[in-house]
């Protein structure tokens, strides 16, 4: 089992929210203010870790099999993310999806760390609508 951060289409009412397999959802949280998150292409979020001038972004945390991440939800994620151990507000550390090194320069990416929420850029509720 592993803590999991989701802040995207993994989150209940997204698109890949089954791949968590019936995963339980322990909280809703906020990183810590280290992070600057982007739209990819307005497909799907990704957080970048900056040395200054990052923002908080909300998110679930789920009780994850590792087994259920390996087969599941890594398979899933596109090819600009990758796997990462990121921060909480609460100072607690957990495995997130964040955006590959590779791709911090993409013309795709647009700046939404004011948002902070993807729902809230998307102008979407929990439940999806």
């Amino acid at each position: 089992m592993a803590l999991m951060f989701l802040n995207g289409g993994g989150m209940r009412g997204g698109p890949l929210h089954e791949q968590l397999q019936g995963a339980p959802l322990l909280c809703v949280a906020r990183s810590a203010p280290r992070y600057r998150y982007f739209s990819v292409g307005d497909r799907f979020p990704a957080m970048y870790e900056v040395a200054e001038g990052g923002g908080s972004v909300l998110g679930e945390v789920y009780d994850l099999p590792l087994a259920v991440l390996r087969e599941h939800l890594i398979p899933a994620e596109p090819p600009e993310l990758e796997i990462g151990v990121i921060e909480l507000s609460d100072g607690a550390s957990c495995l997130a999806t964040v955006l590959r090194q590779s791709f911090v320069d993409s013309p795709e990416l647009v700046d939404i760390t004011a948002y902070g929420d993807w729902r809230a850029y998307r102008g979407t509720s929990a439940s999806g609508s």
